[in-house]
């Protein structure tokens, strides 16, 4: 004959404890405090019965669904919310579902989501930035059990799958279309520059170079937000209003500008409408150009000449990424382990459209 399971009224007489102390002791309620001795009374009582814990059926959402991790560093500048859309659109037609961290570029908050992938233990983690250089090895420790993809900067070396940037090569490319059309004295309006955000300072790099080529390196006047401006939250205006105030700034401090480079669609749009305030003439007086052709570029009254590099399509590249490995990982081979590191890379694209033109000849003196 069997023998009778041991339940948590059993254990709450034999404890002198009530049935529902038992229950909140075994189950680990930490948000209820109780005395170490009752702890241990509840304990020993347990291990003295033979109490076996019962397991926890999953839940029918548990079972089915399947979940990826977005590492998202905010969701107010369109570029992001297209690389989600790119990443939702292929995670749907394959069954999945998406759960965002948006960490709003604050590190406790990114540390506080990383912990939790070990209890979450999603299917796939796709991060749609660098991770900040504290959590590298953590985000790699996480890509040994659960893959990672990262959509990153090409420069910043991860052992982990990657639908990889060249930052620089985009700062080239505006530089180039500018210098095409003899706009010979520029300036780049730009976000902090910190070493956090790596990214940017390519960006920027690359536009400084091309201009060294042609010998006037001289000629360009980098304008960045301070860096306090990356520990705020971010607003929804946050990088319109840095493109707006800085060129506010710098039509007060020159006056032989001909060209203004953006670090992307938003800073642009803040840099026409400050020019627009100022009564000057885009591309007449002065031509500006953006990075990253977001829909909003092409619904502003004047289309904004900017640089394509297929962000709808990276973050479909990453789930395919994803999916790839959960694939793997799903045929058992007991010899042999496979082992791939992905990496995408797409060439940049100039998007002419009407912000830019040739630069304006300047009036000879008498």
């Amino acid at each position: 004959m069997s023998r009778r399971k041991v339940t948590s009224t059993d254990i709450a007489k034999a404890a002198g404890v009530s049935q529902s102390t038992v229950s909140m002791v075994l189950n680990k309620k930490y948000n209820v405090s109780f005395s170490r001795e009752t702890v241990e009374k509840v304990e020993a009582a347990a291990k003295e019965l033979g109490y076996v814990p019962q397991r926890r059926k999953a839940s029918k959402s548990a079972r089915t669904e399947k979940l990826l991790v977005v590492f998202c560093p905010n969701l107010t500048n369109p570029y992001y919310v297209m690389l989600l859309q790119g990443i939702e659109s292929r995670a749907k037609e394959q069954g999945y579902v998406l759960f965002v961290c948006d960490t709003q570029r604050d590190l406790g908050m990114e540390e506080r989501y990383l912990k939790m992938m070990w209890q979450i233990r999603p299917l796939g983690i796709v991060y749609m930035c660098n991770p900040s250089h504290c959590f590298m090895k953590l985000v790699e420790e996480l890509s040994r059990s659960i893959p990672v993809a990262v959509i990153n900067n090409q420069n910043e070396r991860l052992d982990v799958d990657a639908v990889e940037l060249d930052n620089s090569k985009l700062g080239r490319l505006m530089a180039r279309h500018l210098l095409e059309l003899g706009h010979r004295r520029a300036a780049y309006i730009a976000p902090p520059l910190t070493t956090r955000q790596k990214q940017r300072s390519k960006r920027v790099e690359g536009f400084l170079k091309e201009y060294e080529k042609a010998g006037l390196k001289g000629n360009v006047i980098i304008k960045a937000a301070k860096e306090e401006l990356d520990s705020d939250a971010a607003h929804i205006d946050s990088e319109y209003m840095i493109g707006y105030e800085l060129t506010k700034e710098l039509l007060s401090e020159e006056k032989n500008i001909t060209a203004i480079a953006g670090l992307n669609d938003m800073i642009a749009f803040g840099i026409l409408d400050a020019l627009h305030d100022a009564k000057f003439r885009v591309p007449g007086d002065i031509s500006v150009m953006g990075c990253d052709n977001t829909l909003f570029s092409r619904l502003h009254k004047v289309g904004l000449t900017t640089i394509e590099h297929f962000v709808i399509y990276k973050g479909r590249d990453a789930c395919d990424i994803i999916m790839k490995k959960i694939a793997a990982h799903m045929v058992k081979n007991p010899d042999i382990e496979p082992i791939s590191t992905y990496h995408v890379e797409y060439e940049p694209r100039l998007i002419v459209r009407g912000t830019t033109s040739y630069a304006r000849q300047r009036k000879k003196k008498n």
